[in-house]
């Protein structure tokens, strides 16, 4: 059995939970190196088909899940191996990722009573995402009872757009009343590769002026002046913005009412036309996966060639607007797996930004790609930089710093 001693270790690795609906996503990381210790994925969770991967030191084991099959059961198999690795008195708190924290929460939070209830309160805005992440909590306090938790929210780095990006041209009273307003999501992501290109610029995040495309099945841009988030294309729901692998992105809204009224759509029928049927997937009508469609498309496939123009396109639109929300601009920044994979994405979307005087090396376009992070832009361009995210690293870096500052971090298990 592979083994980690903890002298080698050390004792504030914070372990990451993002739990959905139906896997747990886990990682241990040293918060000061962002070095990830262990890290894995349950899944199919409530089914029979429950199953555990864990990775340390390169190998990988795998395990199927007793009944009954769900979260809690996944973390019992992980804690068990954490002893089996001689892990479990390293961890020093658990970081939980949480999509939805609406107003409340620009900061992380050390999770109580209140905060849970927060959070189950704001399912109405995330109800495929905070119910998941509740039951994430809640076993992870039954499986690590004696550890603090905290929650990192994604739409937290938001928290700082103004009110002219972030209202809709509703009646005032549905963001008085209940909250209907821009939200934004993949915050923890576009916060760490701001910073990242912030020490790439030598200067301090609180000066850098970016735009951040985060590109994968979800994508998003975001306008960062002097290091905080102004304007966001995610909205109140992850369906606002870019066409994405399966969402459409923005539409007409007038086509609901024609879709209902016209084609007899359900409302549920519109909800997965939307969310699981559109984007990549209903252009392409072939796939969600952006390297099928780019093989397809060296093949000859137009309609996969039509739905990754489409696709470019929105992302070039949306980086131009943004330049609106800034004066200054130090550079354009590609992550998430296709921004950090797809040369072919990343250079038809600048071709379409000349006017901001973007253009690429062709040469280290190719490069920036399966981790390879650098600066693509050709000499005579402005920053254009490829940066691999890690999230996860965002939330055991700020977990670690909360509780540094409240209170003791290492808890004994």
């Amino acid at each position: 059995m592979n083994t980690l001693s903890s002298s080698s270790v050390g004792e504030n690795a914070i372990l990451v939970i993002n739990c959905g609906s139906s896997s747990v996503k886990f990682s241990l990381i040293q918060p000061e190196t962002g070095l990830a210790l262990l890290s894995g994925l349950a899944e199919c969770l409530l089914t029979e088909q429950a199953k555990i991967k864990i990775k340390l030191n390169n190998e990988q084991y795998k395990e199927t899940l007793p009944s009954p099959f769900d979260h809690q059961a996944a973390l019992t198999v992980l804690v068990k191996h954490l002893h089996q690795f001689n892990l479990v008195n390293s961890i020093s708190a658990v970081g939980h990722r949480v999509v939805h924290g609406g107003e409340k929460y620009a900061e992380p939070a050390l999770i109580s009573e209140d905060v849970e209830s927060a959070i189950e309160s704001l399912a109405k805005l995330a109800p495929l995402h905070n119910p998941a992440n509740l039951i994430g909590i809640k076993a992870c306090q039954k499986a690590f009872s004696d550890l603090s938790q905290v929650a990192i929210f994604d739409t937290a780095f938001h928290q700082t757009m103004p009110a002219k990006a972030f209202l809709y041209g509703l009646p005032y009273e549905l963001y008085k009343e209940h909250g209907v307003r821009r939200y934004g999501f993949h915050g923890t992501s576009h916060y760490f590769v701001a910073k990242q290109a912030a020490q790439q610029l030598n200067k301090p995040l609180s000066q850098c002026n970016l735009i951040s495309a985060h590109l994968g099945n979800g994508c998003s841009v975001t306008a960062i002046k002097n290091g905080e988030s102004v304007d966001t294309s995610l909205g109140m729901t992850p369906v606002e913005g870019l066409m994405m692998g399966t969402r459409s992105g923005d539409v007409d809204a007038g086509i609901i009412f024609h879709l209902v009224e016209q084609l007899g759509y359900s409302v549920n029928d519109v909800d997965q036309l939307l969310n699981k049927k559109s984007g990549l997937l209903g252009v392409s009508q072939l796939s969600n996966d952006c390297r099928t469609l780019e093989e397809a498309m060296l093949n000859g496939d137009t309609q996969a060639e039509l739905a990754l123009t489409v696709f470019c396109y929105r992302i070039a639109k949306y980086i131009a607007s943004f330049s609106a929300s800034l004066t200054e601009l130090d550079g354009l920044i590609f992550t998430g797996g296709i921004g950090e994979n797809s040369s072919w994405v990343r250079a038809k979307v600048v071709e379409q930004l000349a006017l901001l005087n973007f253009h690429l090396s062709e040469e280290e376009n190719q490069k920036a790609r399966f981790g390879k992070s650098g600066n693509i832009a050709a000499s005579n361009s402005r920053n254009c930089w490829v940066i691999a995210t890690n999230e996860e690293w965002v939330i055991a870096e700020q977990t670690h710093n909360l509780l540094s500052s409240t209170q003791p971090i290492k808890t004994e298990v």
